[in-house]
């Protein structure tokens, strides 16, 4: 007799069509399903700054005790949340084909400040990659923290009078509010694994990791791979002002890399290319490169904060 699985979920509207578009693959696979909220302290606390809660399993840490507690067979979490290190008994049984992977602006008014050098704009981003990367750009620009899933922080950048506010495009994308997209932010390296979705299960649980196989797509995951490799190599968590993107050309896969001061004063950056067939240790490679630069002062930087 097959088994009901029982997919966990934060309770967000975009969280919900993550699991939502998980539970479509396994329906469409043969499996039952049922989908099972449960709240994270990221989601229950809005008020304190992302950076300041440790960043690392913010809104992770509920969705492992839930499986851990055997309350839910699965948890589909955005790729880019989850810690690089994992001492649990859980593993990443599928990454989806990503979505758009690049950050954006949200504008209510218009983006004419971004040509203006003299106009002190006001940009919200709880990131601080984000805040980082912004600054490098326009220095003389402020930031402002912003909480909140991805529907209050739409309704707060056109409350507050902000001048913009950064989004991930997936999010935006997938529950169809991309409409409110200003402008695509090219320049910006993206969070490891921004626009991935994860599929987390019990190391125990065989015949669902044999299950969730199906569901993963081999190129984002060799990239994601690749880039959460290089965040782990320079031990800097969710929160540190560290940008990785991968993509495959043809037979190679590139990598581009990033880190930054978080009030956005220096930045290193990298890019460095390997044959799809060859590319396992590109991430960690990327890193000793980055850190031999001088990141590695930034990374003790962020470790004091």
């Amino acid at each position: 007799m097959s088994r009901k699985i029982r997919i966990g979920t934060r309770d967000s509207e975009l969280a919900t069509w993550q699991a939502k578009k998980v539970e479509y693959e396994l329906i469409e696979a043969g499996q039952e399903t049922e989908i099972v909220f449960i709240k994270s302290e990221g989601d229950l606390d809005l008020t304190t700054p992302l950076t300041e809660m440790g960043g690392k399993g913010v809104f992770t840490k509920a969705l492992d005790d839930a499986l851990l507690e055997k309350r839910i067979d699965l948890a589909v979490h955005s790729y880019k949340d989850l810690p690089t290190e994992n001492p649990l008994p859980l593993i990443v049984s599928a990454v989806l084909e990503r979505e758009d992977p690049r950050d954006s602006l949200v504008a209510p008014r218009g983006t004419d400040f971004m040509s203006d050098e003299s106009m002190k704009a006001v940009i919200a981003t709880s990131s601080n990659r984000r805040k980082a990367q912004w600054l490098h750009r326009y220095p003389n620009h402020e930031i402002t923290n912003i909480r909140g899933n991805v529907n209050t922080r739409l309704r707060k950048v056109n409350e507050k009078g902000w001048d913009g506010a950064i989004f991930a495009a997936a999010g935006l994308k997938r529950i169809g509010l991309d409409h409110n997209i200003s402008e695509y932010l090219d320049w910006m390296v993206p969070a490891p694994a921004q626009g991935a979705m994860a599929v987390m299960v019990r190391e125990e649980d065989e015949s669902l990791i044999e299950i969730t196989a199906g569901l993963n797509h081999n190129d984002t995951d060799l990239c994601t791979g690749l880039e959460r490799e290089l965040l782990n190599e320079m031990e800097a968590g969710c929160s540190a002002p560290v940008g990785a993107f991968a993509w495959i050309e043809g037979d190679e896969v590139i990598l581009h890399a990033v880190a930054l001061k978080v009030d956005g004063s220096l930045q290193y950056d990298i890019e460095m290319k390997a044959a799809k067939d060859d590319a396992k240790d590109l991430g960690r490679k990327a890193a000793r490169k980055l850190l031999e630069q001088g990141a590695d002062k930034l990374v003790e930087e962020m470790k004091k904060l």
